[in-house]
């Protein structure tokens, strides 16, 4: 590659082109117009997406990061554009997805003196980035903007920041990409198993007689989706799932039990608390999974498979830790596995399941709409091919629990930080990769009315996205928080919406409003026929709860149900029930 003379600006812009980026989310502003003005040159290979808030940027190139696996980019200005980052950089740190976002920065002479617009967003984003950088010395950009894509997606991936001042962006160098490997002092790399934990991995899946394995999200980020079916099917093992591991594994698979954890399946939580080995891939055994950490799978041995060695040990203690990537892993385990059957163990958990039936809101005659017939119809609606991008609350329960994912990052959720308003920003983001795929937003009526401006980026754009938001005039998982612990006292929790057919049409989105079972899969039709974004409001039953729950700090198996045959879906839960 030969030498060319190009500003800083340039030079960004030609880095990210040569990373592979084609989509950027951003909003200019002052210390960033050095860039933007360079953009100009490189629209034939990077499209530009104008957010309506840079929190929204963040939250899109999270999106795309998320249905891709690429590495998505989010731009913003200093100051107040760089710091409505910081709740989407921290999204993407809990949930560990690889973006990289480059901020302008006030002119390097002037740092420190409080100038218009300076913030310290390096040492403001500390906690919430993987790592960050500030490029005083244009020779210093190109390798900082490609050691920044590299750390962002290697080992466990994560958010980078770099942070670029105005005067470095208007200076000139001759460039010349750097072709060098990156060298990362302190990077501890994933050894693998070797052959004692191999052979010890064999002996207790051998000895074991209620095994599981537990499949989170870096069962999808290592690509094992076939490693921990071969695993399940060899050795007959059931799998439990974590939030954001739905999708990591089939719904269909017969040794697929569903979702663990405080709104798991009954089933699947019994089965991990009664179990004797539990097979930990690529997981944290977060508080949501755990429950009580003193009770947790008290009988049980533990493997733990995890890139991440600061998350063995943990929270909590494994007998057999092995740090490293969880797809080369399990293939080395499989060649040493023996054949084996766990039918009694598998016949007790079918048990549980079927007893839990009649407790299923969508098996009970209601006289009101609920959030899960509607998460349910569009299961149906979509023939399960659909991606589905949920925000947090009660909805998002309820998609985990009815949608029943065939695939791979077709289930796109904030899980650690539980980031509201993270659905329609990261929708539109995943649909400049997920081009022919049906994509729909669920959403609550809380966490819609936290990011709903970006409607104007769905439309500048013409994004093919379908948003369903479940209407109950509540905050609703805080309202069932109330409910249950807080002796129905709705502090602050019923919410006023606008009207959203209107708000829709002031866009010129199609919406619709649906309050009937009957109703919802005809107003699907059509707006699977348009083109463009569409909006449905289904307005459902606003005293509904997600069921189960496992109350917080409580054992993982004190699981409170859903009474049999609670026709508008109302707990009316006993208050000695909660004293447990």
């Amino acid at each position: 590659m030969s030498k060319r003379n190009l500003t800083g600006a340039e030079i960004i812009w030609e880095c990210v082109a040569i990373e592979g980026v084609d989509v950027v989310f951003g909003y200019p502003g002052g210390t960033i117009l050095p860039a933007y003005d360079a953009l100009d040159k490189y629209r034939k290979k990077i499209h530009h997406v104008l957010v309506r808030h840079e929190q929204g940027a963040t939250h899109m190139a999270d999106g795309y990061a998320r249905a891709s696996g690429k590495v998505g980019v989010a731009m913003a200005t200093s100051g107040p554009g760089a710091t409505n980052m910081i709740t989407g950089m921290a999204t993407a740190m809990m949930d560990s997805v690889p973006i990289v976002c480059i901020t302008g920065q006030v002119p390097s002479p002037v740092i420190g003196s409080d100038a218009f617009q300076e913030i310290d967003i390096t040492g403001a984003s500390i906690p919430v980035t993987k790592h960050n950088y500030l490029v005083l010395d244009i020779n210093d950009l190109a390798e900082t903007i490609k050691e920044a894509f590299h750390v962002a997606r290697s080992g466990r991936p994560g958010p980078v920041l770099v942070d670029i001042p105005k005067d470095i962006q208007n200076q000139s160098i001759d460039f010349i990409y750097p072709t060098g490997d990156i060298e990362l002092p302190g990077l501890i790399e994933p050894q693998g198993a070797d052959e004692s934990q191999i052979k010890k991995f064999s002996e207790m899946i051998a000895d074991s007689e209620r095994p599981i394995i537990l499949s989170g999200h870096g069962v999808l980020l290592s690509g094992a989706t076939q490693e921990i079916l071969d695993l399940a099917n060899l050795a007959q093992i059931p799998i439990g799932t974590t939030l954001l591991g739905i999708g990591g594994v089939p719904a269909s698979h017969p040794l697929v039990l569903g979702m663990m954890g405080m709104h798991g399946e009954t089933w699947v939580n019994r089965a991990i608390q009664e179990s004797d080995l539990l097979i930990a891939c690529g997981m944290r055994f977060d508080d949501r999974v755990t429950g009580k950490l003193q009770t947790y799978s008290p009988n049980s041995k533990k493997i733990h498979i995890e890139i991440d060695p600061s998350e063995i040990n943990k929270n909590v203690h494994v007998d057999l830790p092995i740090h490293g990537d969880l797809k080369s892993v399990i293939h080395q385990m499989i060649p040493v596995l023996s054949k084996k059957k766990n039918d009694s163990w598998i016949k007790k958990i079918d048990g549980w399941q079927n007893k839990s039936k009649d407790r299923d809101i969508i098996h009970q005659e209601t006289e009101m709409l609920m959030g899960a017939h509607v998460v349910r119809k569009i299961w149906e609606g979509t023939k399960g091919d659909a991606l589905v991008i949920t925000d947090v609350g009660q909805h998002q329960m309820l998609e985990a629990q009815y949608y029943e994912h065939e695939e791979p990052r077709t289930l796109l959720t904030s899980g650690g930080l539980g980031t509201m308003g993270f659905s329609l920003p990261a929708g539109i983001g995943a649909s400049f990769y997920e081009k022919d795929r049906e994509i729909w937003i669920i959403v609550g009526d809380g966490s819609f009315q936290m990011t709903m401006t970006e409607l104007g980026t769905a439309v500048q754009e013409n994004r093919n996205i379908n948003i369903a938001i479940i209407n109950n005039g509540y905050l609703g998982m805080v309202r069932q928080w109330q409910e249950m612990f807080y002796e129905a006292r709705y502090v602050e929790t019923p919410i006023l919406s606008p009207d959203y057919v209107k708000l829709a049409a002031a866009y010129g989105i199609e919406a619709f409003q649906v309050k009937s079972l009957d109703d919802v899969i005809p107003t699907m039709r059509k707006v699977q026929k348009q083109t463009g974004p569409s909006l449905i409001e289904f307005v459902v039953e606003q005293h509904d709860m997600v069921y189960p729950m496992v109350p917080a700090g409580a054992d993982l198996h004190e699981m409170i149900e859903r009474p049999i045959n609670s026709k508008n879906g109302n707990a009316n839960i006993q208050k000695e029930e909660l004293k447990k």
